[in-house]
């Protein structure tokens, strides 16, 4: 029983790591962007968030439909100093910014309609 027990806690354990995310944000890359007149989506995570997880699945598959946008994110623990910058306090926050504003702002969103929705948000 003891075994099963350990067993199912490292299942869990490697089941809510599961993004191997990177952080792609930069200063220069966010205001180079917009410069451009570029759709921007910052995506705030934390590698051991389930929330998150979907999330990244679902952007993932929004960074092949939508060519023209370009997606940044950043691990909220590990970069507190980008969080700061953008005002970003959850782990689960999405961002859309369009000429050099933020149009549109999600936390714990999910569901994929409603993000490629805020997405294409005006």
């Amino acid at each position: 029983m003891k075994k099963i027990l350990i067993l199912i806690t490292i299942l869990f354990s490697f089941s809510a790591s599961g993004i191997s995310k990177e952080t792609t944000f930069t200063n220069k890359i966010f205001e180079k962007s917009q410069l451009d007149g570029k759709t921007v989506i910052i995506h705030s995570w934390n590698k051991t968030c389930s929330t998150c997880a979907k999330q990244v699945k679902i952007l993932d598959k929004a960074k092949q439909d939508f060519k023209d946008v370009i997606f940044l994110s950043f691990e909220q623990t590990k970069d507190k100093e980008i969080a700061k910058f953008l005002s970003i306090d959850y782990w689960t926050t999405i961002v859309v910014y369009r000429d050099n504003k933020e149009v549109s702002r999600s936390i714990g969103q999910t569901n994929k309609e409603k993000i490629y929705s805020q997405i294409n948000s005006l």
